[in-house]
């Protein structure tokens, strides 16, 4: 059963930064896609970064060259760096495992302005 556990939002301000962490059990990671999503209350979750696995990103043009997606496939956990972060950005942010359709719980990113 693969699990991912999602840890590292809380409240900033704005201009500030975040690192989110995804721990993976159960399945390894190496040489698979992993993807990081966000949502709020009453919109549709939202795909943010995508990491392949050799390492190719994608980013929502909205956090390109604020966000930075990677992954240590020895400690089965993929990151999302995040710099400037912007009020809009607040969201509770989730981790997927799309090989498995496995999600984590979620992390709340809170940005203040």
């Amino acid at each position: 059963q693969v699990q991912l556990v999602e840890s590292g939002g809380g409240l900033v301000q704005a201009g500030g930064s975040l690192r989110l962490s995804c721990v993976v059990s159960g399945r390894n990671i190496s040489w698979k896609t992993m993807v990081w999503y966000r949502q709020t209350p009453g919109k549709q979750r939202e795909l943010v970064a995508t990491i392949t696995g050799d390492s190719n990103t994608n980013y929502k043009d909205s956090v390109k060259g604020r966000f930075t997606i990677s992954r240590d496939n020895a400690k089965n956990t993929v990151y999302l760096q995040m710099y400037s972060l912007k009020p809009e950005d607040t969201a509770v942010y989730y981790c997927n495992y799309p090989l498995y359709n496995s999600w984590g719980q979620g992390t709340q990113v809170t940005v203040s302005s």
